[in-house]
């Protein structure tokens, strides 16, 4: 039986803005781009939430919601070095930590004897912790395995813990509604609706077989995440397989030329990422076998391609975007981004900023 614990920062690059910055603290915030270029709401505070602002909503949406909301541009290498901090932190109570993204993570204390191996005063030390050095609150789920850990951490946020119990498992995932099990987007919430099942406890008596009719290879993992099983281990090994970034525009591009030049200033952009990978990996590697173009059109279909055995320079990426180009059926370009695929047969390790 694992103890797992999953850490989600409340509402991080907000409050890490909130914490420098005091003033924030009681006014609707919101990290993301400007209404005026397309931007995207990275996150925001609790105020904010309260006029209905969320997490990849437009920035012209949001201020619509809430026309006094306060958007920052962000920093990204200051929540990157707050992460670090925390990440430094979850050292002190195990090596099996998963990361997910800069602010949440996986944590595996089976074996940690701190508390006499009590998972949840384990979480409970880490939270105070985060809070004591780095002045932010976490929230944090505890329970058996993976999957019911993110959605415990979800229970009694902010500045919260919930606990699953082994004995309780049963009981929580009965009426747990299945379109919070992973994987259940809007389209199969509503399929599973049609068949009358909405809490876990309506699918567990359903046949497999009726669940493969309908769901195809989901079908398992519905049926296993209905009952609260989930045998994934928590993953503290983890090599990237590819780097990339992109740009929505400013305005749709209508030109090859403009595009071309949209491209050439993300290549220096990602050669920057790419070195500072290269800089923190713990050995020499063959970075890159696969380059790679994508493209969103003003009718938001996208498409990509790739090419292997190539570097990273505009020379080799303009064929490829002549390629994606042919395949916009008139349709203007509203995002263009590029990546690198690596070869993780010869990459070592490459240690990702948690």
């Amino acid at each position: 039986m694992r103890k797992i614990i999953h850490i989600d920062m409340d509402c991080f690059f907000a409050a890490v803005e909130m914490r420098d910055n005091p003033a924030l603290r009681h006014i609707p915030i919101a990290i993301g781009g400007s209404a005026q270029s397309r931007g995207v709401i990275s996150t925001c505070n609790y105020p904010a939430r309260v006029f209905g602002v969320r997490s990849a909503m437009p920035s012209h949406q949001a201020l619509k919601l809430c026309p006094h909301l306060t958007l920052l541009k962000g920093n990204m290498d200051k929540y990157r070095q707050a992460s670090q901090q925390i990440r430094q932190i979850f050292q002190r109570y195990t090596d099996k930590i998963e990361p997910l993204s800069l602010d949440e993570a996986y944590l595996d204390v089976t074996e940690c004897q701190l508390f006499s191996g009590s998972a949840t005063l384990i979480a409970e030390d880490i939270r105070r912790t985060i809070k004591q050095e780095t002045g932010l609150t976490a929230s944090a789920g505890v329970a058996p395995n993976k999957f019911l850990a993110k959605i415990a951490s979800d229970e009694n946020k902010p500045d919260g813990i919930f606990v699953i119990p082994p004995s309780q498992v049963d009981v929580f995932v009965a009426t747990l509604p299945l379109k919070k099990l992973p994987g259940v987007g809007a389209k199969t919430a509503e399929r599973l609706a049609k068949l009358n099942l909405h809490n876990c406890a309506d699918i567990q008596t359903v046949p497999l077989a009726t669940l493969i009719k309908h769901f195809g290879s989901m079908a398992d993992t519905l049926l296993k995440r209905s009952q609260g099983i989930d045998e994934r281990e928590v993953f503290h090994n983890i090599q990237r397989k590819s780097l990339g970034i992109e740009t929505t525009l400013e305005q749709d591009l209508t030109d090859f030329s403009a595009c071309s030049d949209a491209l050439a200033q993300l290549i220096p952009k990602l050669s920057l990422r790419l070195d500072k990978y290269q800089a923190s990996s713990a050995g020499k590697y063959t970075p890159i076998n696969k380059i790679g173009i994508k493209l969103k059109f003003s009718d938001f279909r996208q498409t990509t391609v790739e090419k292997q055995g190539l570097a990273l320079n505009l020379d080799n990426l303009l064929p490829l975007l002549e390629e994606a180009w042919q395949r916009r059926q008139q349709h203007s370009v509203r995002l263009v981004g590029i990546q690198v695929g690596f070869n993780i047969g010869d990459l070592q390790q490459l240690r990702l900023p948690f």
